[in-house]
């Protein structure tokens, strides 16, 4: 039974193990690519210079986008797979891009000292009572009015979200996982709840820019 279960991967395994193929699927199988890229580069400042947190980074495609547009920009960019941070060193190594193999949860992000902060498609495997603590720690590194621009996979409604965490636990159940590591498995909240979540930690506003299916960019200031 245990061995029909799909396999329950640790996160930094997974995206390692599919480094060669990410950046092709994220451009064709997800909602909204590969156009949700250059939105969410547009929503970011422009100005000579500016520091930019990237929750999530991957490979940059953001990023990709976004250094035409800003090549002076400062951009920290956290993620826990090496090969995939090894992939956005070689594309742009030459820019002022400071990589951090690190989970975000755990990763000091300082006071005060970003410009803006972008995350895209990683944070739909979070509770939002995970997430709580993670958004007040980006609101406080955020400068006065700063934005954080936040494009992901969300549920569709109240019903599918409950349902996808209650498989995540039957997983682990099954799996005999039980200890508290992060494992690949996609647990996305509503829109309605991640604006919650972003409320909840200090961000005065939260508003929908643009939706494709089921992938969404939010701009939180």
């Amino acid at each position: 039974m245990v061995d029909q279960i799909p396999k329950l991967e640790p996160m930094a395994e997974f995206f390692n193990r599919r480094v060669d193929g990410y950046e092709e699927h994220q451009k064709s199988a997800v909602d909204g690519a590969p156009e949700l890229y250059s939105v969410t580069a547009s929503l970011l400042p422009v100005w000579p210079g500016c520091r930019v947190l990237d929750l999530g980074c991957g490979t940059g495609l953001e990023l990709d986008e976004y250094f035409p547009l800003n090549p002076t920009a400062e951009v920290v960019g956290i993620d826990l797979a090496a090969d995939m941070l090894a992939v956005l060193e070689k594309k742009h190594g030459a820019k002022k891009l400071t990589l951090v193999r690190a989970s975000y949860f755990e990763y000091d992000f300082g006071t005060g000292v970003y410009d803006a902060a972008v995350s895209v498609m990683s944070l739909h495997h979070f509770t939002k009572e995970q997430k709580l603590p993670l958004y007040e720690k980006l609101r406080a590194a955020l400068r006065e009015d700063a934005p954080f621009v936040l494009t992901d996979y969300f549920a569709p409604d109240d019903a599918f979200e409950a349902q996808r965490f209650a498989e995540l636990e039957e997983r682990k159940i099954l799996s005999g996982i039980k200890d508290g590591g992060s494992y690949h498995f996609d647990t996305p909240l509503t829109a309605a709840h991640e604006t919650e979540a972003l409320l909840a930690a200090g961000f005065t506003e939260v508003k929908p820019v643009r939706q494709w299916g089921n992938t969404v960019t939010l701009l939180a200031r």
